[in-house]
């Protein structure tokens, strides 16, 4: 490992060298060595503790990696004909120079994670044809996002994450035509839910987050919107309305995607590769790579109403579902048994009554459930996954009973009014039982059979049913030795 700490000028050092990778090693203090002031195309020095620079004189430079070390100050400003242009993860601070839309060869400028504050530059927007990314999360701009971008522009990704702009979405990023990643998440935007960003055929994630964003998620004129989105988040909001069936029924991305059906990538390319910020299995986890299988939905402390829809069972390569602090009422859909890729389920403080569904007992990759503080009533479906799930999971329904809950259950909360036991005889015919589940009805019949088989009468019954069950044991005892031989 390389350490170094720079205070001597170092002007004519490796006057042709043209690669320089010095990453992830201990250089600390002012970087000032001039090597290769016209020949440096490619030069990363990601992960030390240089501090500052006295300037950055590389006429040639293509790619400049400074992330992750302890800069402070302004914006260095780059080269002119910089492609790669990352200082994320320092302490640099102040506004950004309009100077920095003199890169007109930048595609991918970051500048996350540090303390920027003030406007953002008008022309960050359209200064280069070649902009994939922009990527400003974490820091402390204001204002509003800039409002102007270039017809036929290649931009990809859109971060702004973790800021203080406002204002409304611009409209102009409907020409982004390339456009995958838009990302606005914890801003002070107040909007309306950007229906018209459908048109976007290949934006895949699209994070709203604790912003101000409000009203009805209505229906879309657009022929197939949405048609590539699979990461929602739209939480921490004020949207109101019925559940948005129309907009779920468009996700056509989370649909019949099974991971053996796609070869499993990153988002991104050789130059730079997507991060998003989500809320799956109750934690905040950060993708540091997006791979292209993950599909999540997070509509969470919103103000939605209304019914979950059946359609919400299309979904199937859904793995992750945050409905949780609204309004929603009525039934657990049945549906929800077709998410078999279903990771993470939340469905916590809304209004939802009835039954849990014993089908959701095969969901074989449900590793977080939490229906908790709603009006959920009877026994808790037992087998599977269910067997992993704690008091946390259900707590705030005091209509429930059965395990994990201390509260046990009596027989009309065990049995489904409609639950069938099928049994075969040799006769040939089905004999089907139902189980009513009321108490009359139950008392009743098991009075009656044993009044019936203590007096042998009607005696036609009594010998059918005694000579079908004396062929089951038998045949099961056959079945037992032939096991055992």
């Amino acid at each position: 490992m390389l350490s170094l700490t720079m205070s001597v000028h170092s002007n004519s050092m490796l006057p042709n060298i043209q690669t320089l990778d010095l990453s992830h090693n201990n250089i600390s203090g002012i970087f000032s060595w001039n090597v290769g002031k016209d020949t440096l195309f490619f030069m990363n020095l990601s992960y030390n503790s240089i501090s500052g620079f006295d300037m950055l004189p590389w006429s040639s430079m293509h790619t400049l990696d400074l992330h992750s070390n302890l800069l402070q100050g302004p914006l260095p400003t780059p080269p002119n004909s910089t492609f790669f242009f990352s200082v994320s993860h320092n302490k640099l601070s102040g506004e950004i120079s309009p100077f920095i839309c003199k890169a007109s060869s930048m595609g991918v400028l970051n500048l996350s994670h540090n303390n920027f504050g003030g406007m953002l530059p008008p022309c960050l927007g359209n200064f280069s044809k070649d902009l994939s990314v922009l990527n400003l999360r974490r820091n402390q701009f204001h204002g509003i996002i800039p409002q102007t971008f270039l017809k036929g522009n290649s931009i990809r990704t859109l971060d702004f994450n973790g800021n203080q702009l406002e204002g409304l979405v611009p409209r102009s990023l409907i020409i982004c035509r390339e456009l995958e990643v838009l990302d606005l998440g914890n801003n002070k935007i107040n909007d309306t839910f950007p229906h018209w960003l459908g048109a976007l055929p290949k934006l895949q994630v699209l994070v709203l987050r604790s912003n101000h964003f409000h009203g009805h998620i209505r229906f879309s004129k657009i022929k197939s919107p949405f048609m590539s989105l699979r990461i929602i988040d739209l939480a921490h909001n004020d949207f109101e309305g019925d559940f948005p069936e129309m907009f779920l029924r468009s996700l056509k991305a989370t649909m019949n995607i099974g991971e053996g059906n796609m070869t499993r990538e990153y988002m991104g390319d050789d130059n730079y590769q997507d991060s998003v910020m989500v809320t799956i299995k109750g934690l905040e986890i950060e993708f540091v790579k997006i791979l292209n299988t993950v599909t999540t939905i997070d509509f969470s402390s919103n103000k939605f109403q209304g019914v979950i829809p059946e359609c919400i069972g299309n979904l199937n390569s859904l793995q992750g579902l945050n409905l949780s602090h609204n309004y929603l009422t009525g039934h657990i859909p049945l549906s929800f048994k077709n998410l078999k890729m279903l990771e993470s389920l939340d469905l916590s403080s809304n209004k939802l009554s009835k039954r849990i569904p014993q089908e959701l007992t095969s969901l074989k990759f449900l590793e977080v459930l939490n229906l908790s503080q709603n009006h959920l009533t009877g026994f808790i479906p037992q087998g599977s996954q269910f067997q992993t799930f704690g008091n946390d999971s259900y707590y705030g329904n005091p209509g429930l009973c059965g395990f994990p809950l201390s509260k046990r259950c009596t027989t009309d909360e065990v049995l489904e009014p409609s639950q069938e036991i099928e049994v075969e005889f040799e006769s040939g015919f089905d004999w089907k039982i139902t189980l009513i589940g009321y108490g009359c009805g139950l008392v009743s019949g098991i009075s009656l059979g044993c009044l019936i088989f203590l007096s042998g009468k009607p005696e036609w019954l009594v010998w059918i049913i005694d000579k079908n069950i004396h062929k089951m044991i038998v045949r099961n005892k056959m079945n037992t030795h032939r096991r055992g031989t």
